[in-house]
């Protein structure tokens, strides 16, 4: 059949139908959705290391007898008034400096009105109106699992207020009723109120751990999270991209630092779902279940009380001198100058004087008991290498301690012993796994030094030329397969022979030397 030339003006408006179609298609096509964003804020309360309370002088240790800690005042017995304790001023003026916070001059106590029985008085002494400081920041670093590397984040601290805290309830299920125990009613903390800006549980946790540092060098907080030294809520809200913030929830009381970064994943999970499934956010309180790893509801909006802030009348304002005059008022330049060398100070440090790994120095920084061997060790001999020492601590020490084989605490890990094995490391009278060899024994409770144990066992390290040579070409000529495979391109079989080098020198050939002979034996 012979073929038949349409018209052009049909070829265009055929051409212009499936333009226009295409066209329609592609404008039903869904819009992929903008990604969810959350959005993370951490009010943050700690407990003063003050060895009585904020307003009266009762004890704040812990572990004392129910009830045993308990002023008149503290049991709201008419007639006694709130005396401010100085030191919990200094201690949080001191951690302000630190935050990098604007310390205000004056400030002011107020009542928060709640009834529970844990509150004895019916109010709770805060500051409301004008707190201790406001207007800090924390740098931290965060570990992101996924990609393998650190990342800096920067979380602005809104305030720093003062306020005394509540007893505890205890909650019998046998008996069916509920007892009081005041004795932390009216400890000192510091309530810290950071702004929204992480977005995530590793990002909270990683500010909780770095504070934690920060409020331990400065020893204003004890960080015992096992104590309810140190509180944090939650406040958690997800929304797409580009679109305004959803509603938040409080997760309240979180007391360990995974809790709060599971915590956290899960209410970002949960909300999403929500949003997701057609339902909506309510604003309500809530707490995390450990056992069951979720969080569950507290208390919803309808019921959240009126807390009816009003002027604290038996206290005056809170006056702070912020020059060096010398006046009874609390020096705040004083106290500047008497600030330590702080978790981000001391990473530089290590990282500009010694040449440590990011890895290295943040493992010394976390462990304050780590961070005063290196330094003692280093001190004890300076000629010792800042790499080797900080190497055998913070990996081979620690993975006897993170299998609880011994702990940093035991008197065993003085300078002495572990400047001993450092030296034999670095002079090769031993190698790494006879060092590993050392601290084992030790951990286990071996009575002789690291030199004898070397002696009595005959754990040196062979670096005699002759003594490798002879051994690589022994081992050569034992294999002969390996060997005609390695010369064939298979090179990977040399970490095969230096394994059977290892073996037959009971591991104690210097493995460096060893590999350096073999190579040229192979290729002679």
């Amino acid at each position: 059949m012979p073929s038949v030339m349409l018209p052009k003006r049909f070829l265009s408006v055929k051409l212009l139908r499936k333009v226009k179609s295409f066209s329609t298609s592609a404008n039903v096509m869904p819009k992929k959705k903008p990604k969810w964003r959350s959005v993370v804020g951490l009010e943050i309360h700690a407990q003063l290391n003050t060895k009585s309370k904020l307003f009266s002088g009762a004890s704040t240790n812990f572990g004392s007898l129910v009830n045993d800690n308990v002023s008149l005042f503290d049991a709201a017995t008419p007639g006694t008034l709130p005396v401010l304790n100085k030191k919990c001023v200094e201690q949080g003026v001191l951690t302000a400096l630190a935050l990098n916070c604007q310390v205000n001059n004056v400030s002011y106590f107020d009542r928060k009105h709640y009834f529970y029985a844990d509150l004895p008085a019916g109010y709770q002494i805060t500051q409301q109106r004008r707190p201790l400081a406001e207007n800090g920041f924390l740098e931290f670093q965060v570990f992101a699992p996924a990609k393998k590397r650190f990342y800096y984040k920067t979380s602005r601290l809104k305030q720093i207020q003062l306020e005394q805290d509540s007893g505890k309830s205890l909650h019998d299920d046998n008996l069916k009723r509920s007892l009081i125990d005041l004795n932390r009613a009216g400890v000192p903390l510091m309530e810290l109120v950071f702004e929204p800006d992480l977005s995530d549980g590793e990002e909270a946790a990683s500010l909780v751990k770095e504070l934690c540092l920060i409020l331990t060098r400065l020893r204003t907080c004890s960080c015992r999270m096992e104590e309810g030294a140190l509180r944090v809520d939650a406040n958690i809200s997800v929304h797409r991209e580009g679109e305004p913030l959803g509603v938040r929830t409080e997760v309240k009381n979180l007391g360990s630092v995974r809790g709060v970064a599971n915590s956290i994943d899960y209410e970002i999970n949960r909300q999403i779902q929500e949003l997701e499934g057609g339902r909506i956010i309510e604003n309500e309180t809530r707490g995390w279940d450990a056992v069951s790893s979720q969080t569950v509801p507290m208390r919803d909006k309808e019921v959240k009380l009126d807390y009816r802030f009003m002027p604290e009348p038996n206290l005056p304002p809170l006056r702070i001198d912020l020059s060096s005059s010398e006046s009874d008022l609390i020096c705040v330049e004083k106290l500047y100058s008497s600030l330590p060398e702080l978790p981000s100070e001391t990473r530089n440090r290590l990282k500009e004087t010694y040449g440590l790994s990011p890895e290295m120095v943040n493992n010394l920084v976390n462990e304050d008991q780590l961070l005063s061997m290196f330094t003692e060790v280093l001190e004890a001999k300076t000629s010792r290498d800042p790499k080797i020492i900080a190497k055998i601590l913070t990996i081979e020490l620690m993975t006897l301690v993170n299998k609880e084989l011994t702990s940093l605490s035991d008197v065993k890990w003085n300078p002495k012993i572990l400047g001993e094995i450092i030296d034999f490391l670095q002079e090769d009278k031993i190698n790494l796994t006879t060092a590993q060899f050392l601290l084992q024994e030790i951990a286990n409770n071996n009575p002789n030094s690291p030199g004898e144990i070397v002696s009595k066992l005959g754990l040196a390290q062979i670096s005699d030329s002759a003594a490798l040579q002879e051994l690589c070409s022994q081992i050569i000529k034992d294999n002969p397969k390996m060997v005609q495979q390695y010369r064939s391109g298979k090179t990977k079989l040399l970490s095969a022979l230096l394994g059977v080098v290892a073996q037959k020198s009971g591991n104690r050939a210097n493995m460096k030397q060893a590999t350096q002979i073999m190579k040229d034996l192979l290729s002679s």
